[in-house]
């Protein structure tokens, strides 16, 4: 049963955007606690999460989201939660969307939040990589996921003591998906409307080679 949630929010240089996704979330999962990590933001990102959070990791510079979600994921295991909701800070998720994909955890061990992408709002560019980078990890993985580049995501937290993805970006959540897969673990989808506008702090040539790696790697059977 699922009673603590620790949920997180992985921010750099979002402005004041953090402090909207966190009182969405209070008042989606009042019982949740909300941790804020701070990837070395040089705006006023920081002090935003220290008044809406109610705990703070942070970094003195940006080491990249796979290093924050590392961290969060060993507070949740240090402090004893049982599940984790991981949410972006630009305000692109709906925090109304987290119960349904906390709940979903209940028949599930890892659930994502799949952006509707069909949509004119959602940039082409990113509407092609997520087609291909979601059919990819199906064919490699073996599991059903419709949106393998959504950072809003539930894990039971018996899954983040036993999966030791690699990366320090957001190569880190494409590792963790065909090493949870490999595990055997399940996974769910929930829809969930996405706002775009926000800049993403995704880039576009040396991320998504990052990510061409992981998925080369997981196709050929290569480790580490």
């Amino acid at each position: 049963m699922i009673n603590k949630v620790l949920a997180i929010i992985p921010a750099y240089n979002a402005g004041e955007l953090p402090a909207k996704v966190a009182l969405g979330l209070k008042n989606a999962l009042p019982d949740a606690t909300i941790l804020g990590i701070d990837d070395g933001s040089t705006d006023e990102t920081r002090s935003v999460l220290r008044q809406v959070c109610d705990d703070m990791i942070e970094f003195d510079v940006n080491r990249g989201k796979g290093t924050v979600l590392r961290a969060g994921f060993a507070y949740a295991i240090e402090k004893g939660y049982d599940a984790v909701l991981t949410i972006d800070a630009d305000g692109q998720h709906d925090p109304a969307f987290a119960p349904a994909i906390v709940k979903a955890l209940d028949n599930a061990d890892i659930v994502i939040g799949a952006r509707q992408i069909s949509g004119k709002a959602v940039p082409w560019h990113r509407r092609i990589a997520n087609i291909m980078s979601s059919a990819t990890t199906r064919a490699i993985a073996k599991v059903n996921i419709s949106d393998s580049q959504s950072g809003y995501r539930a894990f039971r937290v018996e899954v983040l003591k036993n999966v030791h993805a690699v990366g320090d970006r957001y190569d880190y959540e494409q590792d963790f998906l065909f090493r949870a897969a490999r595990q055997g673990y399940r996974f769910a989808d929930v829809p969930i409307s996405t706002v775009y506008g926000a800049p993403s702090h995704f880039r576009a040539a040396v991320d998504a080679w990052r990510i061409i790696r992981v998925l080369w790697r997981h196709k050929a059977g290569i480790f580490r």
